[in-house]
């Protein structure tokens, strides 16, 4: 009963699924990058926290509305909320953007697997390039770069066909047990590499990023909490719909709190265990090649497809095999949280069906959602991250700001810069001013929340979660579009200050 958005299988596949959601390339590929440039331990814990204390009150929310509703995103604000109906759109707009390049991401995945199972079975020396040179490669071939997108975008329109217990939450309850193993191996042989506990102190010893070396200063906080509040809404799946549209699967049986805290804390777990994965090995394989410390690079997409490619190439016969685990674990995550944007966007379509009767249009629905996936995925892919040609090349700018660079920035910008940042301050205001938290606390009292828990959501969906909001999208826009810091501060509260007045006007509340 897929099409009549019957319930999950059972709470372990729903769990499964939602943590798949959440684990993908923001952990495995965002997380550690993301780490390293942003100083890594002071990064980390300005993470948990907004993991705590934002993380958690969004996701509650999500899977509170989605059940409530029992609709997509576009149709459950709709139905909502009348002054902040349009918050939908965001939440489906992201997704979408999301997926033109997550799916070229997908599909540089894809050709990195052949390329270690070639030098698996015929030795290192039948690709006898490091891992700057096979990237750069990668890069200026367009051709092969949609051909592995296409059949990445492929792999998930099938899983997605399949439904939602039938092929999403049967790919998650394989998927999610190996990636976690498969990510297990990895960390055991970073950790045995010489001198890797160089990357666990960069990771875990406040300051020694600094004292190392391995970034001229401390990075600024705000700009800290902006990278570090895009990377959890990417990692956790939120404010893009994914999470909504899965709770409106869930039956009233279950406890929202309680899967909401598994849900943050597996991912979490997952993008420390990433972190452990990657970061160790790049600092070891680059001190082994008489790489200063300071000079290591721990920042960019490089770090997981031409450092990582090098750490595996060092390793010697054994190193395709283990280049092969990865980057089939990478995939894993990937396509887990592909199948969720996926279904995101096409379940609108799918339950403006079912509003008039019709049924088994799943396969339709995805198939066309895929294609116009399609569309903007080529772009993506074909510019080889800037190297063929960029939006900044097409519009004769010389000097462009960051979300010009290429065009995986460009839909990077809009989707995690601007659209989830924004969508979860409104959603947050929509709750906690305009509706009241008794919208969602209504709903999660079928777990029977504590009193506890009721006054740590009212305190954080009222006052934490919008004014972090508001500080992460003035991150975020300072760090696409460049300028003053001051004045993007000015915006993001001038932004706050409008739409609190708009929610907190008018309605009675329920608390």
């Amino acid at each position: 009963m897929e099409n009549n958005r019957s319930s999950w299988g059972s709470n372990l596949g729903f769990l499964l699924a939602a943590i798949g959601s959440a684990v993908g390339l923001g952990n495995i590929w965002g997380f550690p990058y993301k780490m390293g440039k942003s100083g890594g331990f002071t990064f980390l814990i300005v993470y948990l926290l907004l993991a705590i204390f934002v993380g958690m009150i969004i996701m509650v929310s999500e899977l509170a509305v989605g059940r409530k509703t029992k609709l997509s995103p576009i149709d459950a604000y709709q139905k909502v909320s009348k002054k902040f109906a349009w918050i939908g759109w965001l939440a489906t707009i992201a997704p979408f953007l999301i997926m033109s390049f997550y799916t070229v991401l997908g599909g540089y995945c894809l050709q990195y697997i052949a390329l270690n199972m070639t030098k698996l079975s015929f030795g290192n020396d039948a690709v006898a390039m490091s891992g700057g040179e096979i990237f750069g490669a990668m890069l200026t071939t367009p051709l092969g770069c949609v051909v592995f997108t296409i059949l990445f975008i492929v792999i998930c329109m099938v899983i997605v066909q399949g439904g939602v217990s039938g092929g999403i939450e049967k790919f998650n309850k394989v998927g999610m047990p190996a990636l976690f193993v498969m990510l297990l191996i990895i960390i055991v042989r970073s950790l045995t590499l010489p001198n890797a506990s160089e990357g666990l102190k960069f990771m875990f010893v406040p300051g020694y990023a600094v004292k190392a070396g391995f970034i001229e200063s401390s990075p600024n906080l705000i700009t800290v909490l902006g990278t570090a509040g895009g990377q959890m809404f990417f990692s956790l799946s939120l404010a893009m719909g994914a999470i909504l549209t899965y709770g409106s699967y869930l039956s009233k049986e279950e406890n929202l709190v309680k899967n909401s805290v598994i849900i943050v804390a597996s991912d979490t777990l997952i993008a420390l265990m990433a972190g452990i994965a990657v970061i160790p090995a790049a600092v070891a394989n680059g001190i082994a090649n008489g790489t200063p410390v300071g000079q290591i690079k721990l920042s960019g997409p490089n770090l997981l497809f031409v450092t990582l490619q090098d750490v595996f190439s060092n390793m010697g016969k054994v190193g395709p095999l283990f280049g092969v685990i990865f980057y089939v674990l990478v995939l894993i995550a990937a396509i887990s949280s592909a199948i969720s944007l996926m279904e995101t966007i096409a379940a609108h379509w799918i339950d403006k069906d079912l509003q008039k009767g019709e049924t088994d249009t799943r396969q339709r629905n995805v198939l066309i959602v895929s294609l116009l996936i399609l569309i903007e995925a080529v772009v993506v892919a074909a510019d080889g991250l800037g190297s063929n040609f960029s939006p900044a090349s097409l519009l004769g700018i010389s000097a462009p700001p960051v979300f010009l660079d290429c065009f995986l920035d460009f839909m990077d910008c809009w989707s995690e810069g601007i659209a989830m940042p924004l969508g979860a301050m409104l959603m947050a205001l929509m709750i906690g001013w305009e509706k009241g938290p008794g919208l969602v606390l209504d709903e999660v009292a079928h777990g029977d929340p504590s009193a506890g828990f009721k006054a740590f959501y009212r305190v954080c969906v009222r006052f934490v979660v919008p004014i972090v909001m508001a500080f992460v999208l003035a991150g975020q826009m300072m760090d696409f579009f460049g300028g003053s810091q001051v004045i993007w501060y000015i915006v993001a509260v001038a932004l706050l200050v409008i739409f609190w007045v708009i929610a907190a006007s008018g309605e009675k509340k329920t608390e």
